[in-house]
């Protein structure tokens, strides 16, 4: 009989103790956290958007996107990413780098037919498009491109907006972010936040 009442006073303390923790750290902690993070960094804790005209939502400053038409085919009169191989790309759902090495056979034909097709696309010789712009990211989410791409592009995407090459590179390096801290990661453009202040540019 007592043997009964220990096991059920010490299977009621356990009960008691986990809805304690499961009310404390389950509920308390992630509202005390979640309302830190909105007061402290609202932004970086929605999300990052961004807002387009009208600040209506068009992205995220942390998540990259393409720039096509209906048919997948980019946009001339917008910069464009890095390749994406995330799902369809770009799919925050399916976050994942395609794991090939470097001399996975279906990596070096994608990275050929890349190179074709940006050097037609830009109207530049292969040697002078960058690594990043024939390679996904391992998160396949990057949202930013190097500015040696970013001012690759220049001339193609002023000569669709029948805009003067100089104003759109100086667009290009207002937009261009410098390493973090001074000395983490390398220079970067975030392609998103570049083609609206470009729509801005244009009214």
């Amino acid at each position: 009989m007592s043997t009964t009442r220990t096991t059920l006073r010490q299977a009621n303390v356990a009960l008691r103790a986990m809805l304690v923790f499961t009310i404390v750290l389950g509920l308390g902690y992630t509202l005390l956290i979640t309302g830190i993070g909105q007061l402290v960094l609202p932004w970086q804790a929605n999300g990052s958007p961004v807002a387009g005209s009208g600040g209506r939502t068009v992205g995220s400053a942390l998540i990259g996107q393409t720039f096509t038409d209906v048919d997948g085919a980019p946009l001339p009169e917008y910069f464009q990413p890095r390749p994406s191989a995330a799902g369809e790309g770009y799919d925050g759902g399916a976050s994942s780098g395609s794991n090939y090495g470097p001399e996975n056979s279906d990596l070096i034909t994608a990275i050929d037919e890349r190179q074709a097709a940006i050097a037609a696309f830009e109207n530049v010789d292969v040697s002078e498009i960058p690594a990043e712009a024939v390679t996904a990211s391992a998160s396949g989410l990057d949202p930013h491109i190097s500015p040696a791409y970013a001012l690759l592009q220049v001339d193609r995407v002023a000569e669709a907006r029948s805009l003067d090459d100089a104003t759109v590179r100086d667009l290009v390096e207002s937009r261009i972010q410098a390493r973090d801290l001074g000395f983490l990661g390398e220079p970067r453009v975030n392609v998103l936040e570049l083609n609206l202040a470009l729509d801005a540019l244009q009214g």
